[in-house]
């Protein structure tokens, strides 16, 4: 099947770095009744044995663990702030440019595809390390974004959190030539409708308004999805600037004061990580620090 990243950009870069084997970033290989994963785990070093909050960060096409933690940064800020990190790999085999397919129906529901794969994954790792099970979260970048939004509606029991960067809707297409459409802007509402309300935990959505690869309607998209679950009393807007980016923050609130969706419009920004290292692909070094901003908001949600 085609895929749906294969010909509209190609990586800002080619041939990343790899990040350098550590005792405390390891290759694994999960395996189960529903099929097979290669991954990588962080650890921070500091660790003593207390059960740790987990991230489970899902790259997006043409990437790996390696490239993604590098442009992301991700693996330096839990080790200061104390998380594990799990990056599953998407396999050749089942996608031939590393896209997650969060456009196949298959892959849509609980049990079953990847989010079935993806959750055993979690559930494993958090069985068999220090993992505190009640802080697990789940984000992703574009393809992978588009996954973590499935993951955190399909398991709310699983991921206490959601985070999403340039990705799109659960339910946003159901085949190859769909997901071109969304990408473009033009989403399929009948197929929204059917991937149906979730009682999912809160959500922060981080989208350039100048991302030419997924349609910034697709961040709004998420945002809606979000909200028609939930019932909002206030929303906040800051605007401001840093690493010469303007961006635009919505925050909106539940009854209990507690954060629902959180929404960060980023101007000017295109299809690359907010904030990132600029050293692995799709990774920006200028706008908000979106890996920060995520374990904010996953640690400390009020």
């Amino acid at each position: 099947m085609l895929d749906a990243w294969s010909n509209l950009t190609q990586p800002p870069w080619i041939g990343a770095p790899a990040v350098p084997e550590a005792p405390d970033f390891v290759v694994r290989h999960f395996d189960s009744v529903m099929g097979s994963l290669r991954y990588k785990l962080f650890v921070p070093a500091g660790c003593t044995g207390e059960p740790l909050p987990l991230v489970v960060m899902l790259h997006g096409g043409s990437q790996d663990a390696d490239d993604f933690a590098l442009g992301t940064g991700m693996n330096a800020l839990a080790e200061e702030y104390g998380c594990a990190v799990l990056y599953p790999e998407q396999s050749s085999r089942a996608n031939w440019s590393l896209c997650w397919n969060w456009f196949e129906p298959r892959h849509h529901r609980r049990d079953q595809g990847e989010p079935g794969l993806i959750a055993a994954l979690t559930r494993e790792v958090i069985d068999e390390h220090a993992i505190d099970a009640s802080r697990v979260y789940v984000a992703g970048l574009s393809a992978g974004g588009a996954m973590a939004v499935i993951l955190g509606r399909t398991y709310p029991e699983l991921f206490a959190a959601i985070g999403c960067h340039s990705g799109l809707a659960h339910g946003s297409a159901t085949d190859s030539y769909s997901a071109m459409q969304a990408m473009r802007g033009g989403i399929d509402a009948e197929a929204l409708a059917h991937a149906g309300p979730a009682d999912s935990g809160p959500i922060i959505v981080f989208h350039g308004d100048a991302d030419c690869t997924v349609h910034p309607n697709n961040g709004t998209t998420i945002v809606r999805q979000f909200l028609d679950n939930a019932v909002v009393v206030s929303v906040a807007t800051e605007t401001g600037s840093t690493r010469g980016r303007a961006y635009e923050r919505q925050v909106h609130r539940g009854a209990d004061g507690r954060v629902v969706v959180e929404h960060w419009t980023i101007k000017g920004g295109r299809h690359a990580w907010s904030g990132g290292t600029g050293r692995g692909s799709y990774s920006d070094e200028s706008g908000p620090n979106a890996s920060l901003e995520l374990l904010r908001f996953f640690l400390d949600p009020a």
